[in-house]
């Protein structure tokens, strides 16, 4: 088709030249109505936003073409859904859904040329998800599906100890407020990626995201550890430090000597006779009579003690005593070679490691005594044993601080001693209990 109108001869007829006519005239319709459509695009990828913050979501027509005056249209589920609406050449707010009002703006600046996006101010959680903007004109519409993503960037995260697990203490990092679910790691001093030894992330009521991530760590175990927890759209991270120092320390040896737990019962042969021992051995307690026992060349007197019936020459063992509010008190170990008869010094000279409490002062029974800070009164006591590296340790349970370690050269059978001393006054005391260990705690992710 040329466009050219058709000549008319001289004998030619109207009747003839009609049918060529409408022809034209339907041609030139059709290609009118061609020139007239158009498509709708948008972005080709999610558009990310974070909340508080502003979203800008583009759509343009091709071919170009004005859109001053179409109807272009923003709505959510359905039609009627309107987040924003342009009609007759100015914004129509009467059928704003009232979740987006005073938030919208149509950018038209490029609208000649068939380009135009809508601002979202302050954006809300409850803007995530999909959106269809429509554009109309007097002949044609179409329209093009775009998504937004609500990111959000939670709490700073915290570190805290949740308990013991494997010889090592059980550490969690918790954050919350994550849109969309975030990605949690630990990380050394030299920033590089540790195993976690669990990992949770459940979702709030407020729809938002907590994280839970735990690690095991042992006396080995880097100086410094950090969290991080990062949102993936907006490449956005938070990190939290922990240093595993101090009190931190002596809680991880202290959890790593429980691993070695061993059963210990008293052994009656070598009890003072001013000794009571409970009918399972694991008591003992400091009587109001000297008792008439078999003068064994085993049993401690005039020393009001007992020794545990287990020896070790060698490995590792340990037990807890449960000391209660006694105020007197003598534990440790010995070897079995040492004096039990006539006055005995409680020196590693003489083969005694052991730690003692009197009226409130706690000393570790070294040549010259060393008095021992003490801040949490323990109600029990924990007392290790490495025969091979020479060592005799000594932990408060009640608080996992380390009390004293005796550092020498051990030789031939070691055995727990025990000394449950009277009352200030001479007045009997409550008992020493030797005490179960508890087990090792499982993987689950406590609070």
């Amino acid at each position: 088709m040329t466009g050219k109108v058709p000549s008319f001869s001289p004998g030619s007829t109207v009747s003839s030249a009609l049918p060529g006519y409408v022809a034209l005239c339907l041609a030139l319709q059709v290609h009118r109505l061609a020139s007239a459509r158009f498509t709708v695009t948008g972005p080709d990828h999610p558009i990310t936003a974070s909340l508080g913050g502003e979203a800008v979501m583009p759509c343009h027509l091709s071919p170009r073409m004005s859109a001053e005056d179409m109807e272009l249209r923003w709505f959510r589920s359905q039609f009627s859904a309107v987040v924003h609406r342009y009609k007759d050449g100015r914004d129509q707010y009467g059928e704003q859904m009232p979740g987006y009002q005073g938030r919208t703006e149509l950018l038209k600046h490029n609208i000649t040329s068939g380009s135009v996006s809508l601002r979202i101010r302050n954006v809300q959680l409850s803007d995530h998800g999909q959106y269809t903007c429509f554009f109309q004109s007097s002949v044609s519409y179409e329209e093009a599906s775009l998504e937004l993503q609500v990111a959000v960037s939670g709490s700073d995260p915290h570190i805290s100890v949740a308990g013991h697990q494997d010889g090592g203490i059980r550490v969690v990092c918790r954050s919350a407020g994550w849109l969309p679910e975030p990605e949690a790691q630990w990380r050394d001093h030299r920033g590089q990626l540790l195993p976690s030894a669990s990992e949770k992330t459940s979702k709030e009521a407020s729809d938002l995201f907590q994280s839970q991530i735990s690690i095991v760590i042992t006396e080995h175990s880097n100086q410094d550890l950090s969290c991080s927890v990062r949102n993936p759209l907006l490449n956005q991270e938070k990190i939290s430090t922990v240093s595993i120092a101090g009190k931190l320390q002596a809680e991880l040896r202290w959890r790593s000597a429980q691993i070695y737990s061993v059963d210990v019962t008293l052994d009656p042969d070598t009890a003072n006779p001013w000794l009571l021992l409970s009918e399972d051995r694991k008591r003992v307690r400091h009587g109001d009579r000297h008792q008439d026992l078999p003068d064994k060349p085993e049993r401690f007197d005039p020393c009001a003690c007992v020794l545990g019936a287990e020896g070790f020459a060698g490995g590792r063992c340990y037990w807890e005593v449960g000391v209660g509010d006694k105020t007197r008190w003598t534990l440790g170990v010995c070897r079995e070679s040492v004096s039990r008869k006539g006055p005995v010094a409680l020196t590693p000279e003489d083969g005694f490691w052991a730690v003692r409490l009197r009226d409130g002062g706690y000393v570790a029974l070294t040549s010259l005594w060393t008095p021992l800070p003490v801040s949490v009164r323990p109600g029990r006591v924990g007392i290790f044993l490495d025969y091979e590296a020479g060592e005799v340790s000594f932990y408060n349970v009640t608080d996992g601080s380390h009390l004293f370690t005796f550092t020498d050269t051990f030789s031939g059978t070691l055995r727990p001693y025990f000394s449950p001393g009277l009352n200030a006054g001479g007045t009997n005391a409550a008992p020493l209990i030797i005490c179960p260990v508890p087990a090792p705690a499982g993987g689950n992710l406590g609070p």
